[in-house]
């Protein structure tokens, strides 16, 4: 599935948080969003999963403006692992993976035996088995993160839009969850924090700052020395490891 924003633009008052922004993602693609916090990347998502509607531009989904998909349709075919989450009621990981299914069932159809086969595939894949039957609530803010992955994965779509999706995970749920990810055979768009873990598991990157597209490319090229000069004004040195992964040094 392709997935591309299209000159989006979005302003608050006078003030102007996307200028005519472009990104396009191929089927089957790894595509990265970073820059400096207040670049646009989180607007930027909210748009591409329908919580925004851009002042100008549109998002396309293989070719169909997503706008004229009704958002039953779109959710067939997007999930979302947003930044943010909260719930008024206190459901359980079950019941928050179980809201994977939605899109898929009819008005007033009940769960049936494979969606919650599908919910319990879904929280292994993600390490979370054992809390099945927790209260969503009482997890930390890791495990609340690896359970709204797991719900993603039980929406079974083509198409994955992440926000910054490591926030709040130690480096080994961090590699493990992107490794996930990596290995789903969709399309992806996630902004990421972390400059290395862009480098290691994104296939290609667009860097944003003060609303527009100031970089884009392969992590090598984009990665270097005088570009985290520029956006982040850090000095950096870029070296390789042992089987020639790049690892960005902050000095």
């Amino acid at each position: 599935m392709k997935i591309s924003a299209e000159d989006i633009g979005v302003s608050y008052g006078v003030n102007e948080i996307l200028k005519e922004v472009s990104i396009y993602a191929k089927n089957k693609e790894f595509v990265g969003l970073i820059g400096p916090n207040g670049s646009g990347k989180s607007t930027l998502l909210k748009c591409m999963y329908r919580v925004l509607k851009p002042h100008r531009g549109c998002v396309m989904l293989d070719g169909t403006p997503l706008d004229k998909m009704s958002y039953k349709h779109s959710a067939q075919s997007i999930a979302v692992v947003a930044q943010h989450n909260s719930y008024q009621f206190d459901f359980s990981v079950k019941e928050v993976v179980l809201m994977g299914r939605a899109p898929h069932k009819k008005i007033m159809e009940r769960d049936d035996a494979r969606d919650y086969r599908m919910v319990e595939e879904a929280l292994e894949q993600v390490g979370m088995s054992q809390f099945i039957e927790r209260s969503f609530s009482t997890l930390s803010g890791g495990e609340q993160q690896r359970v709204l992955l797991a719900r993603a994965l039980a929406q079974q779509t083509k198409c994955l839009i992440l926000d910054e999706p490591t926030n709040h995970l130690d480096i080994t749920h961090q590699l493990q969850l992107l490794k996930i990810v990596k290995n789903l055979d969709v399309t992806v768009i996630s902004a990421i924090h972390d400059l290395n873990l862009a480098s290691m598991f994104c296939d290609r990157l667009y860097a944003l700052k003060d609303g527009v597209v100031v970089a884009k490319g392969t992590p090598k090229e984009v990665l270097t020395t005088e570009f985290i000069r520029e956006v982040y004004h850090v000095e950096s040195e870029i070296v390789e490891d042992s089987n020639k992964n790049r690892h960005i040094l902050f000095l």
